[in-house]
């Protein structure tokens, strides 16, 4: 009784880093662009562009896009819609006026 016990608590343990990484590759949120009126799939490639850019500009990366002030998301939305395939990275916004 006691291997067996055993054996399942190894076996959850050996998988558990298999369901979280798992859940992890699939984590995204959708950002809205109110200067371009477009919707961002924020995910691992959208962090990528992130990083990049608080490095060029000398902003923290580790900090939290939402909580950044309108001027520095501003500034982020400018400089992202020049780089990268943007076309792949967002959806257009059909009701902007």
């Amino acid at each position: 009784m006691r291997g067996y016990i055993g054996g399942l608590l190894l076996s959850a343990v050996l998988a558990a880093p298999l369901v979280t990484t798992g859940c992890a590759e699939h984590h995204y949120y959708r950002v809205y662009d109110p200067y371009n009126h477009d919707y961002h799939r924020w995910d691992n490639n959208e962090v990528v562009y992130y990083n990049q850019w608080a490095v060029e500009t000398h902003h923290d990366p580790h900090r939290d896009f939402r909580k950044l002030n309108q001027d520095d998301q501003k500034n982020y939305w400018n400089w992202r819609h020049s780089h990268g395939d943007n076309d792949h990275d967002h959806d257009h916004d059909h009701d902007h006026h």
